[in-house]
């Protein structure tokens, strides 16, 4: 627990300084609008190009790793669906409890695999986001759709949107890169590995500077069904079944680690966008992102007991 900790908590408190930050107004709320925009289109996109690139493949197992969270996202959005009236709230409110449920924090998660695996951890990192940010995006705008939330035209938007993620094209660029052998000639992979340093420390601050503390209140049933979901069925499935398939210590650590990571800051502007409820989407990120930080280290303190 010590060690998962140590190799953990900067990453939270890092989060924690941007909530620090958001509160003195430092410096401004359009510096950081700027900086998450900078962070995404450019930063990470070259942190995930320069990694997958330049990684030697054969160090992971990515078969099953990928082939188990393609399994458990696609079975959870069905059984979420299939039980959505027993849940006992309206559409908008069970979309925004789906999101939290299924959306991921790439930030915390790329930077959580590096800390605690290193450069295997970081490269099966990649290669989780490169399955997980399609399907989770897929499964979700289904969901907008199937609850009548969302017209035909909107639907196109949002596929089109993520034939555009930059996260996605990056992950198809240092692959596709990586197995032609092609990699990152001349000066290309200092430079995309110097821009990439600062992804996710910038990444972790604008996290929490994304956080709304205000919508904390007054949380109902919803948001504890979401967190009850989120850090307590995904992952022990994750765990059980990756311990069950006899995944290797990265493949299936990184495999917990994103079954229980927060739900990202994203999910805000789709629910707000899609017809979802939007202040219950907001307390479900912060929420979530408050709790990681204590049942994070947990699930993977746990994790060391099946390895």
């Amino acid at each position: 627990m010590l060690a998962v900790s140590h190799a953990l908590g900067p990453l939270f408190l890092l989060i924690l300084t941007g909530v620090l930050l958001r509160r003195l107004r430092f410096p401004g709320e359009h510096f950081w609008g700027e900086a998450e925009r900078f962070i995404y289109f450019l930063l990470f996109p070259a942190m995930l190009i320069s990694t997958l690139a330049t990684a030697d493949f054969s160090q992971v197992a990515f078969a099953g790793m990928v082939g188990l969270l393609a399994v458990l996202l696609t079975l959870l959005a069905l059984g979420l669906w299939l039980s959505r009236h027993r849940l006992g709230m309206n559409m908008p409110a069970f979309t925004s409890v789906f999101q939290g449920a299924l959306r991921f924090n790439t930030y915390v998660g790329v930077a959580g695999a590096a800390a605690l695996y290193g450069d295997a951890g970081l490269t099966a990192a990649a290669v989780a986001i490169a399955i997980m940010v399609p399907l989770v995006n897929i499964l979700c705008v289904l969901t907008f759709v199937a609850s009548g939330s969302y017209g035909q035209a909107g639907i196109w938007g949002a596929f089109k949107a993520l034939a555009r993620n930059p996260l996605l094209l990056a992950c198809l660029t240092g692959i596709t890169l990586n197995i032609t052998g092609i990699g990152l000639p001349g000066w290309s992979q200092d430079t995309l590995a110097l821009a990439g340093q600062a992804a996710l420390p910038l990444g972790l601050i604008a996290v929490g500077v994304a956080l709304q503390l205000t919508a904390l209140k007054g949380t109902g049933p919803a948001f504890w069904q979401s967190c009850a979901i989120k850090f307590g069925l995904f992952p022990l499935l994750a765990l059980g079944i990756g311990w069950a398939i006899n995944l290797a210590p990265v493949e299936l650590g990184v495999v917990v680690l994103f079954a229980a990571l927060p739900t990202a800051t994203s999910a805000y502007i789709l629910a707000r966008q899609m017809g979802g409820n939007a202040p219950l989407m907001a307390a479900i990120i912060t929420g979530q992102t408050l709790l990681a930080m204590v049942l994070l280290p947990v699930w993977m303190s746990l994790l060391a007991w099946f390895v």
